[in-house]
């Protein structure tokens, strides 16, 4: 039977998958949930949790085994096979998603892109770059489970619905239209599609805004530090 887990674990597991390999690259062969927390940001409590929910043992004095917690780790993300996915929207992001190089590294495969514009178009390219047209023939011939969004604005909703049409139900959108599947009421939808938003500019604002508090914070702080009295001290 399949382990359910919910998303922040999934993204917790991907986090610490990349630390253990990097430990294992550099012969470790056991960690413990304390230095996997420090790695990732989390107590060792979350991690000891994380573990227990897909069923990986260890103990406070021995710890992990590296090998048994990459295996069991990537058996629940699926990462025994390499994932393919393809890329719609062949531009400036769509080309540096497709190069990406640590794409290969985390098992992804970036198999083929798709574009609109026949100046782009290049089947005989090292990802090949297709038509538009030859779009719902490929995704069900190869059987596509995720593709990757970089189209303009303009076409993100047309686009959407199409891959949603060819029985796509992983999105990763990289436009800054906030995508969601009209007819899916999940219960009866026959897709079942998870669409995942990447809104670089509203990741850059909340970045940016986050950092105005921290110093706004630093400066009171400041303040309240220079407000406070010094007591005269006797004799």
């Amino acid at each position: 039977m399949e382990t359910k887990i919910n998303r922040g674990i999934v993204l917790r597991l991907a986090k610490y998958l990349r630390v253990l390999h990097k430990l294992k690259s550099l012969g470790f062969v056991k960690v413990f949930s304390n230095n996997l927390g420090d790695a990732i940001g989390v107590t060792p409590a979350v991690v000891r949790k994380d573990f227990s929910t897909i069923s990986i043992p260890g103990n406070k004095r021995g710890g992990y085994n590296i090998d048994v917690i990459v295996d069991e780790i990537e058996r629940v993300l699926g990462k025994e096979d390499q994932q393919q996915v393809v890329v719609i929207g062949c531009g400036k992001i769509g080309q540096a998603l497709m190069n990406y190089s640590e794409f290969e590294r985390e098992g992804i495969e970036v198999i083929a892109g798709f574009d609109s514009n026949p100046e782009v178009v290049d089947p005989n390219n090292r990802i090949p770059i297709y038509p538009m047209e030859e779009f719902t023939t490929y995704a069900s011939h190869r059987d596509i489970k995720v593709a990757i969004l970089a189209v303009p604005d303009t076409a993100a909703t047309d686009v959407f619905e199409m891959v949603t049409d060819a029985g796509i139900p992983g999105v990763l959108n990289f436009t800054s239209v906030e995508l969601k599947c009209t007819k899916c009421d999940f219960e009866n939808c026959p897709v079942r599609c998870v669409v995942q938003n990447v809104n670089i500019g509203l990741e850059i604002e909340n970045l940016f805004y986050l950092v105005r508090m921290k110093n706004a914070d630093m400066l009171e702080e400041t303040r309240r530090a220079s407000a406070t009295p010094v007591r005269p001290q006797a004799g």
